[in-house]
């Protein structure tokens, strides 16, 4: 049986409807954590997620995309996490390293996602199976990954906020 992450409490879910992006991030990050953690491989991660409760209302495209493209590329965007993290990325936990490269995937790879909402669901992701500070480092890091990899996009947010002041 792969790790899987912790359940959320009941009285933890949100009222609101899930989205199928943010369901299938979460999807994605159950099995990130299992190939951390336990070793699994992606097919295997597939097989057991695609059975999992929730999956039919994900973003099947989305997640898989989102699993293999970090499968494919975490050494190289544990490298470029490196340079915005204050310790060797693998001391970093397991819940908060599946999240930032995943981020930092996102980040990467889909321009067409505002970089804001790349990092607020990473955040939603950290509060929701991380530590209980682990939302505000990954919000950190992400930040500073956001401001190397879409520095135009970040220049721009942050120009309209000083106009908006």
């Amino acid at each position: 049986m792969s790790p899987a992450l912790p359940e959320r409490a009941p009285d933890e879910r949100p009222a609101a409807v899930i989205s199928p992006r943010r369901r299938a991030r979460e999807l994605a990050l159950q099995g990130l954590y299992q190939w951390q953690v336990g070793g699994s491989d992606e097919a295997a991660i597939e097989a057991h997620l695609a059975d999992s409760e929730g999956f039919a209302k994900a973003d099947r495209k989305f997640f898989v995309a989102l699993l293999r493209g970090v499968l494919a590329q975490h050494e190289s965007l544990a490298g470029q996490l490196q340079d915005c993290l204050d310790r060797p990325f693998a001391e970093l936990s397991p819940v908060e390293a599946c999240v930032l490269l995943a981020g930092a995937f996102e980040l990467a790879n889909y321009p067409q996602t505002p970089y804001r909402v790349i990092i607020n669901e990473s955040i939603e992701l950290a509060k929701a199976y991380g530590g209980t500070d682990g939302h505000k480092y990954v919000n950190g890091v992400l930040d500073k990954m956001a401001a190397r990899l879409r520095r135009p996009e970040v220049e721009a947010r942050q120009a309209g906020s000083k106009r908006a002041r």
